[in-house]
């Protein structure tokens, strides 16, 4: 037992008390981080689905566009490989009460036909249209879906050192402040009723003396 392991002064009850507020004090600092964290989760899931509904659609929409392209040019391949890889992705972050979540960014720039129009047709224009959403669709859900995944990470980490001190540390600085508080009382009594009784053997010396005086 944590009381057993420390010495009963005046000294040590002021650290343990101490010790109590300073952990009463992480552990609301750390409820108030998960509350934060969870609203914070809960407003990307809503997103996240969103963006899935979103994006399913879209890939719907540009496969069967370019089924359709396929079906009336033959294959596009040469026409596909005219499309320039994407190079506009950028990577930064930010803090959200001490994690670190993604921000992806793709640079804005106007959509821009890199075949030609001779022996080409409109579904290969709405397939190229559609992928170039689903591309920015991805980009964002990539963003969100990584959030989700490291804000989860955190509220875990918080969940379980807040468990820790509400269950372990601070009922076991409130047993070393009780046992501490009850040791002195104890101590202050047994001082006190020893005072009483040096005092009682004190005045009956007196008396007995004083009695001696008279008698002589």
């Amino acid at each position: 037992m944590a009381e057993q392991q420390v010495f009963p002064t005046k000294g040590n009850l002021m650290l343990s008390k101490k010790a109590l507020q300073l952990a009463n004090l992480g552990y609301e600092l750390l409820d108030r981080k998960r509350n934060i964290l969870i609203r914070e989760i809960m407003g990307l899931v809503e997103k996240a689905g969103e963006l899935r509904s979103s994006i399913e659609d879209t890939y719907k929409e540009a496969y069967g566009a370019l089924q359709l392209a396929n079906i009336s040019m033959g294959v596009i391949t040469p026409y596909a490989n005219c499309i320039p890889i994407e190079n506009g992705v950028t990577l930064s972050s930010k803090s959200v009460m001490g994690v670190e979540l993604p921000q992806v960014t793709l640079e804005e720039k106007p959509l821009t036909v890199n075949y030609g129009f001779s022996q080409t047709n409109s579904q290969l224009d709405r397939a190229y249209i559609a992928f170039d959403k689903v591309k920015r669709t991805t980009v964002t859900l990539a963003e969100v879906e990584n959030s989700i995944y490291r804000l989860s990470v955190a509220i875990r980490k918080t969940q379980r050192r807040a468990n820790a001190l509400q269950n372990i540390i601070i009922p076991r600085h409130e047993q070393t402040v009780k046992f501490i508080s009850n040791s002195l009382e104890e101590k202050e009594r047994e001082e006190f009723s020893r005072m009483k009784v040096i005092k009682a053997v004190k005045l009956k010396k007196q008396s007995s003396e004083k009695a001696k005086r008279s008698a002589v």
